[in-house]
């Protein structure tokens, strides 16, 4: 009886730590990185289609953002970044994906909030994109301030954080609006194309990246105004706490990747080294691996499968990309930002 007392409280704790309610989360299922190994592959969702996180080219190849941690948890896990497959999803549809087990992961521009967290049996495994939601228009509208559309028609995407933000901004401001809701982003997007609307909200970074589809993309611009806080994250099923924490570590190593000065290209260089922070991080020593069910040199590999964190974002998103978008909150907390990881010890 009192092994039983034992594990259960073992439990109680795994639940509370991934900050999920256990009596809401789904069943048990069998463990995740088991399941992954033995299939040899990751299923990752994805976006259907946004510009430097989630695309597709035409020999049906993914690159971006997102799509760049699927590929440094595989690589954590295989040392290959090539064994993972994407699996596009719509807003409406991505989490049914997660709980269902469809995906192993869901790695696609996700706000964490505490309904999606509690009430779906989710777990965000920690933040990777600090941004915010704010309205595009055509230059020809002449406004310069969100609190200037007061009476717009505003397109969003059905089902999002976006949707009630949207709702809760022109409440708070005593103004009024037309909404013009799509189940899907393409569809929202073609909708301000056409006039339909003649305000397109989503997050910044979105906004970004649907402009760069406009035939014209200097007609329009982005509204300086952010509306609201959108942590987006890598997110799992609340029902397998070593899985979380697989992901959660993954996305640390990718960040601490970037402290230490470990990149894409030096990792055998870092496998060498004599400083211990680089040592634990290489899997030279500190067993950390072996607590996560992984090859002790997982945060080298998952560096040597997409870059570190800056290589990441410069590469998809940041300043010298189509997107052209600056660090600005990205940046790490030691370069005036607030990205921060916890150390690999």
């Amino acid at each position: 009886m009192l092994h039983a007392v034992k594990l259960h409280a073992r439990s109680a704790l795994a639940c509370l730590g991934a900050a999920a309610l256990c009596a809401l989360a789904l069943p048990a299922a069998a463990g995740t990185l088991d399941t992954v190994k033995q299939r040899g592959t990751l299923q990752c969702g994805v976006s259907e289609g946004l510009y430097g996180f989630s695309e597709q080219n035409a020999q049906g190849q993914w690159s971006g953002f997102d799509v760049d941690f699927c590929r440094a948890v595989a690589g954590a896990i295989f040392d290959d970044p090539a064994k993972v497959t994407f699996v596009p999803l719509s807003a409406s549809n991505r989490f049914e994906a997660l709980r269902s087990g469809k995906v192993d992961l869901l790695s696609r521009n996700t706000t964490w909030t505490l309904e999606r967290e509690a009430g779906l049996g989710l777990a965000f495994a920690g933040i990777n994109f600090h941004d915010g939601q704010g309205f595009m228009v055509m230059r020809s509208l002449n406004k310069d301030s969100a609190l200037d559309l007061d009476g717009a028609k505003v397109c969003v995407e059905a089902g999002t954080t976006t949707q009630a933000n949207l709702a809760d901004f022109f409440r708070a401001n005593s103004m009024k609006y037309e909404e013009f809701a799509f189940p899907r982003s393409s569809e929202t997007l073609a909708a301000f194309q056409n006039g339909q609307c003649n305000v397109l909200t989503r997050d910044q970074s979105a906004l970004y990246a649907e402009r760069l589809r406009l035939p014209k993309p200097g007609d329009a611009i982005i509204l300086p105004d952010v509306i609201s806080k959108e942590p987006l994250g890598p997110v799992t099923r609340a029902d397998d706490f070593p899985w979380f924490n697989v992901v959660r570590w993954v996305n640390f190593a990718l960040i601490n990747g970037e402290e230490l000065g470990v990149t894409q290209a030096n990792t055998a260089e870092a496998a060498a080294s004599g400083k211990p922070d680089v040592r634990r991080f290489s899997g030279a020593e500190g067993g950390l691996g072996k607590m996560l069910g992984l090859d002790d040199a997982f945060a080298l590999r998952a560096v040597k499968a997409s870059g570190n964190y800056a290589e990441i974002y410069e590469r998809n998103l940041g300043v010298r990309s189509r997107l052209g978008i600056p660090r600005g909150l990205n940046q790490l907390w030691s370069m005036g930002g607030v990205l921060y990881a916890p150390p690999l010890r």
